[in-house]
């Protein structure tokens, strides 16, 4: 095979932090990578005609969306990389049916799906211990908070799962230390983990649980299915934490629970996926919001270029590598996986 070409087209300027020079080197062994910059200036024709021309796309944040017509005519291209989770907002169903491989980091590796699920542990933890609410109280110049109304332990808690993809399989490994009472709802997962309950139902989900941890995928099925009447089912002082997407949730009933103060919330995504600034949510005692950057990042380099590459790069690059020699892609997307994809 020749040496492979690969592209990523942003839809402004390329999101830097995406490509250190640690994974550049490592593509840079594999193929020749090139970045286009203001690909929502190209017009389609010349959108599609670019894409035609190279090996394989690079798929990442902020990249442009494919057009159809590549799906049916793809020209030289073999291969959809994903170097990110979600791949909805640059390809769509006729893409993935037309044959052209797509994979992305959702590969059962040690590490995978690791991040995001420590950071909804976290987020649990916070809200179960009213951490943000204790640093608030002491900032305040207060002592201790009147424990009628502050409280909770992971320790043998009810807790609802709702999605038990890659990442809810993680979360549910990290709290099983704690002992909790596991319910899960998920009717696209046949085989749950080892002493998981199944849920038949959302409304046995909550109405069973005192903190309820949202690992779904965004779909049509799943928009706005934690409803004003599910929320309400929860007891008081119970802790919803959301990792997923922010429209699962109808965002105004949860709004108005938390404002009441009879629910906690640790969310790290919002529908839309901002709060303005002077927003009243951003004080609230019973709200962690950590603006979709829960998953954390790598230990500080100071401002130094990372010296090692990340999960999501690993599984790229290794990709790449199988790729490039004709062995089996991991993790590659068929329908049924994508329709479940956020």
């Amino acid at each position: 095979m020749h040496r492979p070409t690969m592209l990523h087209i942003a839809k402004r300027k390329r999101k830097e932090s995406l490509f250190p020079q640690v994974f550049l080197n490592a593509v840079a062994e594999l193929a020749d990578l090139a970045f286009v910059e203001n690909g929502d200036e190209l017009d389609n024709a010349e959108l599609t005609r670019l894409i035609r021309g190279a090996d394989i796309l690079l798929l990442a944040h902020h990249h442009v969306r494919v057009p159809d017509e590549v799906a049916d005519n793809p020209g030289r291209l073999k291969y959809f990389c994903g170097l990110t989770g979600s791949m909805r907002a640059f390809v769509g169903e006729r893409h993935v049916r037309s044959g052209i491989p797509l994979t992305n980091w959702s590969v059962p590796t040690p590490e995978a799906g690791m991040s995001v699920a420590e950071g909804a542990l976290a987020l649990l933890l916070a809200m179960l211990h009213d951490i943000h609410a204790r640093v608030q109280h002491v900032r305040r110049g207060g002592g201790k908070l009147d424990p009628a109304g502050y409280g909770g332990r992971l320790f043998r808690l009810d807790v609802g799962v709702y999605g038990c993809g890659l990442i809810g399989r993680r979360f549910i490994d990290l709290i099983r230390p704690f002992g909790p009472t596991l319910l899960v709802y998920d009717p696209f997962v046949r085989n749950l983990p080892e002493g998981c309950l199944r849920a038949d139902s959302l409304e046995t989900l909550f109405r069973r649980s005192k903190a309820v941890v949202i690992h779904a995928g965004l779909t049509d099925a799943t928009r706005g299915s934690v409803t004003r009447d599910l929320l309400a089912m929860l007891p008081d002082h119970a802790v919803i934490v959301n990792t997923a997407r922010g429209g699962i949730i109808d965002q105004d009933a949860l709004f108005d629970e938390l404002r009441s103060g009879r629910l906690r919330a640790g969310l790290d995504v919002l529908e839309p996926d901002n709060l303005p600034e002077g927003h009243e949510a951003r004080q609230w005692e019973n709200l962690v919001w950590t603006a979709h950057n829960v998953s954390g990042a790598p230990w500080p380099t100071g401002g130094a270029e990372p010296a090692e590459l990340n999960n999501f790069q690993q599984i790229c690059v290794d990709n790449l590598r199988r790729f490039v020699s004709g062995e089996p892609l991991q993790g590659t997307m068929n329908v049924e996986r994508f329709r479940l994809s956020t």
